[in-house]
């Protein structure tokens, strides 16, 4: 499996930074306006950068369903493909939290068994509190959105290639869901990365001249601003949740590429979060690698 903790492409293609003390202990910016659930807002699709000749096996582009009852930026480079994961013969699916009655009424992060959760965040080395979040955005899209097939693989894979789970640079979440210190990616100025210009008047990344990828999933403001979910229920999408931001992934990757079993599509998808051709790769790779995990 790839090591998430080299080389960090995100949404934008920035690279998550240390917030420096005096940051830290500013106000945390105001999350924006309430957003609608999953089951209540859906966005239109967006257009997505083409990413050509890049194969990836069925695992990785296969959604991992749970049970029915249970802005793209131009990149400075693109390396060439590297070989593809293989591919595993079963498909893992969450195992549904057994007080799961319906994901309208439940934060996501309670939707999956908590001793599958744990099991399965041990086996992959991934903090627990992401995995719930990870697992609990995949059953809630498979109850609401069941064509796309996003799998809790993808999303904990973006996770991991973005900030090793929400762990940046000592980082972590709390039970809370949130990440802190702030994970904020670095000035999207042109020097090495994407340019773009400041659109949220530094609400999101507390900078008035460029904009920087934020939270646990990287997103920068504009894509955050289209697509951001209230995944914790709790009246507010703020992008450093992790049940927030791997909600807001989900349903942008499923605008993005539609049916995410097929393989084409879920490189669609992921190229919309960065178009990298490295960034396809890895996110493949650690995606195959989790959907082994038993």
């Amino acid at each position: 499996m790839t090591d998430p903790s080299a080389d960090w492409p995100t949404i934008g293609d920035s690279r998550p930074e240390s917030a420096s003390p005096s940051a830290n202990a500013a106000a945390q910016p105001s999350p924006p306006s309430p957003a609608q659930p999953l089951w209540r807002r859906w966005m239109l699709p967006v257009a997505t950068g083409c990413l050509a000749l890049l194969g990836v096996v069925s695992l990785a582009a296969a959604a991992l369903i749970p049970p029915p009852a249970a802005a793209v930026a131009e990149v400075v480079s693109s390396p060439t493909p590297s070989p593809t994961p293989s591919s595993a013969s079963a498909l893992p699916t969450p195992v549904v939290s057994a007080d799961w009655t319906d994901p309208e009424d439940a934060p996501v992060s309670s939707l999956a068994d908590p001793a599958w959760v744990s099991r399965i965040a041990q086996a992959g080395n991934i903090p627990e509190r992401a995995m719930a979040a990870y697992a609990g955005a995949a059953i809630a899209i498979a109850s609401e959105n069941p064509g796309c097939g996003i799998g809790w693989n993808t999303l904990a894979a973006i996770g991991g290639v973005e900030t090793a789970h929400g762990t940046i640079n000592g980082a972590r979440i709390g039970a809370d869901g949130i990440a802190t210190p702030a994970i904020i990616g670095v000035a999207l100025n042109g020097d090495g990365t994407a340019l773009i210009r400041d659109t949220d008047q530094g609400l999101l990344d507390q900078d008035t001249t460029w904009d920087h990828a934020v939270g646990p999933m990287q997103f920068i403001p504009g894509t955050w601003a289209s697509y951001a979910q209230d995944g914790n229920l709790d009246g507010s999408a703020d992008v450093h949740n992790i049940d927030d931001a791997a909600l807001t992934a989900a349903v942008y990757l499923c605008a993005a590429g539609g049916d995410l079993t097929k393989s084409a599509n879920w490189i669609t998808a992921i190229s919309a979060y960065n178009p990298s051709v490295e960034y396809n790769n890895r996110v493949a790779e650690a995606a195959t690698g989790y959907a082994r995990l038993r």
